[in-house]
């Protein structure tokens, strides 16, 4: 039998990177992205607290390839906080990709938290960027508001929701994935390594349906 995890006054929905660039169409698409949008609307339905996050890059921002000459998309450089993996030019600040789904509707969202906005530094985590030092400040915002159980849904899987939920365990709060609310790029095994993250820090991936 499954068991249903109960919602209380503690909880929040952080709903991540669900925009037009990440979804069909879009110039860094996850495979089945628009799969989660129905379900993330539903979901959210159930939550008091819901946080929005948003890829919101500068132009020539060095995780784009097109910065690099001779690079291209997927290749890897070396930068100050490691490893960097370039992608396609994507959720340019003030641009159609970089707006939320059209069909994603939770319009109770008390907050939407912007990450990438440094031109230097990459952000998959929502709470803090690839530095893992600059803070995004929804860590801020969620102790304000006593908020200590997170809940993770969105785009990607293996990239934003699995560093989102790096940090939270972090910073001590407890971590639950909606995986059915999520899709993966899956590069070079990405996949495989957010799982084991998972298994390794302790957050629980669950259905949504067990939520309530």
């Amino acid at each position: 039998m499954t068991q249903t995890i109960s919602l209380g006054d503690g909880d929040v929905l952080i709903v991540v990177d669900v925009q037009n660039d990440f979804c069909q169409g879009g110039s860094l698409a996850v495979p089945r992205g628009d799969e989660v949008v129905a379900a993330i609307n539903e979901l959210a339905k159930r939550f008091e607290n819901v946080v929005l996050t948003q890829d919101w890059h500068p132009r020539e921002h060095q995780s784009f390839a097109s910065t690099h000459r001779g690079r291209k998309p997927f290749d890897t450089i070396a930068v100050p906080y490691g490893t960097q993996i370039l992608w396609p030019d994507h959720c340019v600040q003030g641009t159609p990709g970089a707006a939320f789904h059209w069909d994603l509707n939770i319009s109770h969202a008390a907050a939407i938290v912007r990450k990438g906005i440094h031109p230097q530094i990459d952000s998959y985590s929502t709470f803090y960027e690839n530095d893992r030092v600059t803070p995004t400040g929804l860590i801020g915002y969620l102790r304000e508001r006593k908020l200590t159980r997170v809940f993770l849904a969105g785009l990607a899987l293996d990239f934003c929701v699995r560093y989102s939920a790096e940090d939270a365990c972090r910073e001590g709060l407890s971590v639950v994935i909606a995986e059915d609310c999520c899709r993966a790029i899956d590069v070079n095994g990405s996949l495989a390594e957010a799982r084991a993250s998972f298994a390794a820090i302790g957050a629980l991936s669950v259905a949504s349906r067990t939520i309530a």
